[in-house]
């Protein structure tokens, strides 16, 4: 299994998407936010807007891009692909069922493995490159890193447009929770 460089970040979930707002599964399709979406990135503007960012990377999915801009004020200084959502296959565009299969492949689709190791391939490129960067993606990203860092997909879905700090916790343990403003102002790595 991959691991995560132990080094902190910031995610932020795209706003309320089109395929949210319908209950169904976004996956790769390129879907809009919906107005409740760009004001659920606007208002993440408020704790995110003012901070100088050592790097603002996002999905090239539209959601995802486009909560960044309203987040920011501005674009985001690169867009990655080895961010986007996973690929559902058969399953994009169904409604979301009552048990997500995250460990199964879906027809067509990515592999729980080959979308883990996207994810931790590129976070830890982006955790290399910058300190403290902010992550703008998916919901299935938040997924992938428990699973890295504690060894499950389990735990609750990630809001919209809510930051969340994931930082390493002593010398094994990781956190993943809202972000707060004095997050933000732990000395920058060495």
């Amino acid at each position: 299994m991959p691991a995560l460089i132990r080094r902190p970040f910031v995610f932020l979930r795209h706003g309320q998407s089109t395929r949210n707002l319908e209950r169904r599964i976004g996956g790769q399709h390129d879907v809009a936010l919906t107005p409740q979406g760009e004001e659920e990135a606007r208002r993440a503007r408020a704790l995110l807007g003012d901070i100088d960012w050592s790097l603002v990377a996002a999905s090239p999915l539209q959601r995802a891009y486009r909560t960044a801009e309203l987040a920011l004020g501005r674009a985001p200084d690169r867009v990655v692909d080895g961010l986007m959502e996973r690929h559902w296959g058969e399953l994009e565009g169904q409604a979301i069922p009552e048990t997500i299969p995250y460990m199964s492949t879906p027809a067509g689709g990515e592999s729980w493995e080959a979308f883990v190791e996207r994810i931790a391939d590129t976070l830890n490129a982006l955790l290399e490159e910058a300190d403290t960067p902010l992550i703008v993606g998916h919901s299935g990203l938040v997924r992938a890193v428990r699973w890295l860092t504690h060894g499950t997909p389990a735990g609750p879905r990630s809001a919209n447009a809510v930051p969340l700090w994931i930082a390493p916790e002593g010398t094994e343990k990781w956190t993943i929770r809202a972000l707060t403003p004095a997050d933000l102002r732990q000395p920058a790595r060495p």
